[in-house]
């Protein structure tokens, strides 16, 4: 298998391995470029726990500087505070120094636009064009400005969500629910999230210090500490966030990962009950959510694969809801970002006012299996191997939005190419787990050949 390279530069931002290639200079060099992108104004800056997070940040902050930007920096946060607290101070734009799911010793960095989305495609080559043409805004040391360190960024978005949502309604008793925010931005701010809705709260892994408990992505395989917790608290659920805290992934009540991608469905049943209407979602995002919106009789428009993406298709439709089957929830209303602080508020209520358990809950709505597998392979070289999956099922119903994704008689499929690894990503599902399989197995070795050829 070859090595994935340690750099990745693409409309996602910039991410590496730091002390290899994310190195304090290339750092600057994009914070010089988006300080000359939005012209000598504010920008929001604000880091996850990583290690690595302060030198980022710093290198961050002289780039800023350098290019005659003031600086508003909150802190340690979750990733979408970071875009919440952008709309607040109506800020030029944002930089979110965090890797995500990556492993801990990559950082990277996610550049916001003054709306509080990211960058979308266009925006994005144009800061990539003025980073590579290194023509950038500079200023001389008396034309410097402040950096504004500013405390409370995670109490507003806690108020922001209580004030929309308000607290759980009193029951006969309080839900009882463990956290698990894989030492993560979440930490900060997760529980006491759920404390302030009225529930009683058991936390694991919420020491902010970078080291990770866990891989950093809320996957099943990953979620062994949660699911124990949550057994032995006898606990209601458990909610598992990543490292930057925008993906959500749910435990039932017997311990048992429900899959990411019925976090956005949850949410949704949730959302459509009290105000039906157009829902957004991304290409590789369970069928199951199709069942919830048709339910109230309101459309659902698919979008390509990436935040950005679901928010610009959510603005064009009204969307009430929206997001991606990673575990990712946008809720205009609160925060128009992937928020797993709003995903959890979301799917507490939906749990106090029916008065049902995660799993009565699904018994109620279809049951798919999905899977997903990836492939290392160079940038360079995913569109032969598209070109390739093209070629293999052009039999079928193809959607060549983003990758190739097929429509089979028991289910679907799809093949992309990643946004921020060099990897193909093969997504697969149909309604059991052998069926899934058997797609994924009927495509695999295809992939991994025209990948070594």
């Amino acid at each position: 298998m070859r090595p994935i390279p340690s750099l990745k530069i693409s409309i996602s931002g910039v991410r590496g391995v730091i002390g290899e290639s994310l190195t304090p200079t290339l750092l600057t060099r994009f914070a010089q470029a988006f300080g000359t992108y939005v012209g000598q104004r504010t920008v929001v800056i604000g880091r996850d726990p990583r290690t690595s997070g302060e030198m980022v940040k710093q290198a961050v902050i002289a780039g800023l500087l350098s290019s005659g930007c003031r600086i508003i920096d909150i802190g340690m946060c979750p990733v979408p505070t970071i875009q919440l607290l952008v709309r607040h101070h109506r800020a030029n734009g944002g930089i979110a120094i965090t890797a995500s799911h990556n492993p801990a010793e990559w950082n990277a960095l996610k550049f916001i636009g003054r709306d509080g989305f990211f960058l979308n495609t266009g925006e994005a080559r144009e800061l990539l064009d003025i980073y590579h043409q290194g023509e950038y805004t500079k200023v001389a040391g008396a034309e410097m400005r402040e950096v504004a360190e500013v405390s409370g960024a995670t109490d507003l978005h806690i108020q922001t969500i209580l004030k929309e949502l308000g607290p759980l309604p009193a029951g006969k008793r309080k839900l009882r629910v463990v956290i698990d925010a894989c030492n993560g931005a979440g930490s900060l701010v997760g529980p006491k999230l759920l404390e302030s809705l009225g529930a009683e709260v058991i936390s694991i892994n919420v020491t902010p210090n970078g080291l990770f408990p866990r891989p950093a992505e809320p996957l099943a395989e990953n979620l062994g500490d949660l699911s124990a917790a949550v057994k032995e608290h006898r606990a209601d659920l458990g909610f598992a966030q990543d490292m930057d805290a925008d993906r959500l992934a749910i435990v039932s009540e017997q311990g048992v990962p429900i899959g990411e991608e019925y976090t956005l469905v949850l949410a949704t049943l949730h959302v459509l009950s009290k105000t039906p209407g157009p829902v957004v979602a991304n290409l590789s995002t369970t069928s199951a959510l199709q069942e919830v919106v048709s339910r109230f009789g309101c459309p659902l428009f698919l979008s390509k694969i990436g935040e950005v993406n679901v928010t610009e298709e959510m603005q064009k439709h009204g969307a009430v809801i929206g997001g991606e089957g990673n575990g990712g929830v946008i809720y205009p209303r609160l925060n128009f970002a992937r928020d797993s602080l709003v995903g959890m508020a979301l799917v507490m209520h939906l749990l106090a006012e029916t008065g049902q358990t995660i799993t009565e809950l699904l018994s109620t709505l279809p049951q798919f299996s999905m899977i997903k597998e990836k492939l290392v392979c160079p940038s360079d070289k995913i569109p032969t191997v598209l070109r390739m999956v093209r070629r293999e099922f052009a039999d079928y119903q193809l959607d060549l939005r983003d990758g190739v994704k097929v429509v089979l008689p028991n289910g679907w499929l799809l093949v992309r190419g990643s946004n921020t690894e060099p990897i193909i990503r093969v997504i697969a599902e149909a309604a059991s787990e052998t069926d899934a399989q058997q797609i994924v197995a009927g495509v695999y070795q295809r992939l991994r050949t025209c990948i070594d050829s």
